[in-house]
């Protein structure tokens, strides 16, 4: 059953209402993508410039915990509206002003001569950026109707792509030396955050408000405060446990001070036992002390047939895309040797249109084929796409040729020279993107279809959570795994990461299909 399916849906269907909604969800998809990049793929093009080693920066990948855990402060931005500026519009607007001013902050420091104040204030920006997202997905949620839902979500990853295209494609060849501008990326970081601000101003001025019925849930206000506090407090006391006892004593087992390689592998293991202290102790803190909003959305969810399978599910369906792309960059750039303006290009700007159509191809195709059949052809896609990158490991650059793309200067974007984009890279990268724009689609159409229109924020933001912890977490993992695997052999391992999903798809057919059945309105309701 739909977590949804007794809420009443907006009335305003005009061709130009709907419109707005969707031009909304384009301009908040475009806000959500633009710093994601920026502790991603646009950071590890950072770190490589300012040479640090391929494991450091699977590691770094993990500044970007906040999006596996926002749903811890979700509740807090579900139970309190910000005055003024209405439900969601508020923390809109309060986000994307701190965003910015962490994007201008972290411009300021070098990753190589302060890697410990980079990757604290990187994980700022994650932070803000998740609270952002938050926001962002509960009013797209709230704002989109059923039937605009598939349409919507392939507005919201176009937009989100179309940011990456600027923070990542357009960002790679402003920083490129010799064919680009050969701007800093520190002054690069700083360009994003003037972008950060014009953004906040068109949330303020031009997004619609949400429909009337659409009210904050009544629980106590202390309570929520008390208990988000608490959990703070134990995921603290879950960091200072792990770093301050488990750490030593993994260091003494992997005898890191006898062979400083082990370090790693006390690292990742230190970061596995952290993850199950924490855990314990955050769901202690929440039952203790009644943090309510949360409780009640967790409940209210975990009331649907296949919640627990559905949550597992979210998690796998694009692990094995996220084992792909988490180094690709280094990859590309590092183990490849190919030049940053053609990494940009073909990778990032060419790459991302790529995934723009896909995501709007997906889009299309949802609304004939339906939420299983999308999930299941484009997590195909997303399977077979993997080991295209392993075709690039194996073979010498320039195995199918290149042609010269030409120099040029459109204000906004140049590149001085002309550079060669090898063929190879290109068809990999097309594969990838397009199969993987389908497949982002028809994942944040089923995300939304399990929410629950009183905790859409709470909900979705675990949900979302869920799907990002392949993400964030494989960093780690895939930095250890490339130097001891090697490069083939780990492309082949990620697509592997795909077929548990698919699996879980196939078992999970009926109850897919029926969260993509019509939603009833009570009687008496528009």
């Amino acid at each position: 059953m739909n977590g949804n399916a007794t809420q009443p849906q907006p009335a305003e269907h005009s061709g130009i209402l709907s419109l707005w909604r969707y031009a909304a969800v384009l301009v908040l998809g475009f806000a959500s993508g633009l710093p994601l990049a920026l502790t991603g793929t646009a950071m590890q093009a950072w770190l490589v410039a300012d040479k640090v080693t391929i494991a450091t920066i699977g590691f770094f990948g993990l500044v970007g915990i906040p999006y596996t855990f926002k749903f811890v402060w979700a509740p807090l931005m579900d139970r309190f509206e910000l005055p003024l500026l209405g439900r969601r519009r508020g923390w809109l607007v309060l986000s994307q002003l701190a965003i910015a001013g962490a994007l201008w902050w972290i411009s300021s420091i070098s990753p190589s001569a302060n890697a410990k104040g980079f990757a604290l204030v990187a994980v700022l920006v994650a932070f803000l950026s998740a609270s952002q997202d938050v926001v962002i997905d509960a009013y797209r949620t709230d704002v989109l109707s059923p039937k605009e839902r598939g349409f919507g979500a392939s507005l919201a990853v176009l937009g989100y792509r179309l940011a990456m295209f600027v923070s990542g494609g357009l960002a790679f060849v402003w920083a490129d030396l010799e064919k680009g501008r050969g701007w800093s990326w520190g002054y690069i970081y700083q360009v994003m955050a003037m972008i950060m601000i014009g953004v906040a101003i068109v949330s303020l001025l031009l997004i619609p408000r949400l429909p009337k019925h659409l009210k904050a849930p009544k629980t106590q206000a202390w309570h929520d405060l008390v208990g988000f506090l608490a959990l703070v407090l134990a995921v603290a006391m879950g960091y200072c446990l792990t770093n301050w006892v488990a750490q030593p004593v993994l260091d003494g087992a992997f005898q890191v001070k006898a062979n400083a390689a082990n370090q790693k592998w006390s690292d990742l293991a230190s970061l596995l036992t952290g993850i199950a202290i924490t855990l314990p102790l955050g769901w202690w803190a929440t039952k203790l002390t009644r943090f309510e909003t949360l409780n009640r959305s967790m409940a209210n969810y975990f009331a649907q047939n296949r919640a627990v399978v559905f949550l597992l599910f979210i998690i796998l369906y694009k692990l094995g895309d996220a084992f792909a792309g988490a180094l690709l960059t280094p990859f590309l750039l590092k183990a490849m040797g190919f030049a940053s303006a053609e990494v940009g290009f073909v990778n990032k700007m060419l790459g991302i249109w790529l995934t723009i159509g896909g995501a709007l191809l997906g889009g299309a195709l949802m609304i004939r084929i339906g939420l299983y059949r999308a999930l299941l052809w484009f997590g195909i896609g997303q399977f077979l796409s993997n080991f295209g990158f392993c075709l690039v490991a194996v073979s010498t650059k320039g195995a199918w040729g290149s042609f010269t793309f030409p120099a040029f200067n459109w204000g906004i974007v140049m590149l001085k020279e002309a550079t060669q984009i090898d063929y190879q890279l290109i068809s990999v990268v097309a594969m990838e993107n397009i199969t993987g724009g389908m497949g982002t689609a028809a994942l944040v159409a089923f995300l939304m279809a399990l929410c629950n229109q009183r905790f859409t924020a709470t909900q979705y933001a675990l949900l979302s959570a869920l799907s990002a912890v392949g993400r964030v977490w494989v960093g780690p993992f895939s930095g250890v795994l490339t130097e001891v695997m090697g490069w083939p052999m780990f492309y082949i391992f990620s697509g592997c990461m795909a077929i548990p999903g698919l699996a879980m798809l196939l078992w999970l057919k009926k109850d897919v299909i029926a969260l993509d059945a019509p939603e009833k309105v009570p009687e008496g309701e528009d």
